[in-house]
């Protein structure tokens, strides 16, 4: 047996025998994997789902393509919610998604954000140059080879001609929300984030949107885990796709889309 296997297994094992140990109604809470983008919106989802006397969702936040890794190395996840869909294909090629399950559930926009206090002007569009605004700073942004933010905003900026002026000044964050944060604290006088994360933060404002077709459509895919053994997974599922988490989805900036899918798009 492959070592990546035998640690998937164990790591599976282990789940089961802790979910044994617990009272019924914590062994039943299902787990979610979701894209650091997802929080203010889940966070609010997942209160209501518990209120209607359901078990109450667990969710671990982190970037996409660490959420996917800790799903192919065995972290018990019942539902994985990834910012983008090469993630979700990489996880799915994998057998590791149920694929009659998989939903594109969001769209989301990328924005060029600063500090609420600073006086940053940029000019979107064609000829694209930050540097004037970036003064002697750096650009935040998620890792641009692997979250997905990052990967959007590198994208849009080699479409746009802006990313030679910049690759060398790039503040490289884990997730989207670490690159949030560093424009929110004052600590880089630019980023690039998704429209829902500068909604949320009232330190930092959008001096710019990113045309739509700069960059790959931001898609956010979900599906149930095929390591799910959660009985409570497709009725949590059920749940996102309904009009209460809609509601919650449209509120933080998010346009929804629900589309069932089976195959990469």
């Amino acid at each position: 047996m492959a070592l990546l296997t035998r640690t998937r297994l164990l790591a599976r094992l282990l789940a089961i025998t802790l979910a044994g140990t617990l009272p019924a109604s914590a062994a039943e809470a299902p787990t979610v994997f979701a894209a650091a983008s997802l929080k203010n919106a889940l966070d609010d989802i997942a209160g209501s789902y518990a209120k209607e006397g359901n078990p109450a969702p667990k969710v671990s936040y982190a970037a996409s393509n660490t959420l996917a890794k800790q799903i192919e190395q065995g972290a018990p996840a019942d539902l994985f919610f990834s910012a983008d869909l090469d993630w979700m294909d990489y996880l799915a090629k994998k057998d590791l998604i149920r694929p009659d399950t998989r939903v594109s559930l969001l769209a989301n926009s990328i924005v060029l954000i600063a500090p609420k206090d600073a006086k940053a002007e940029v000019k979107m569009g064609p000829g694209l140059d930050l540097t004037p605004a970036l003064g002697s700073g750096k650009l935040a942004m998620g890792n641009v080879d692997a979250v997905p933010a990052g990967k959007y905003g590198k994208a849009a900026l080699e479409k746009l001609g802006g990313w030679a002026g910049v690759k060398d000044r790039i503040a490289q964050a884990e997730s989207v929300r670490a690159a949030l944060l560093l424009v929110s604290r004052g600590e880089a006088p630019l980023g690039i984030v998704y429209a829902t994360d500068a909604a949320a933060d009232a330190n930092v404002k959008i001096v710019a949107t990113f045309p739509a077709d700069s960059h790959p459509a931001i898609v956010y895919p979900v599906a149930i885990t095929t390591d799910s053994r959660n009985p409570d997974a497709s009725a949590l599922l059920s749940y996102l796709r309904g009009p209460a988490a809609k509601a919650a989805f449209e509120k933080q900036g998010f346009t929804v889309l629900n589309r069932s899918t089976t195959a990469a798009q």
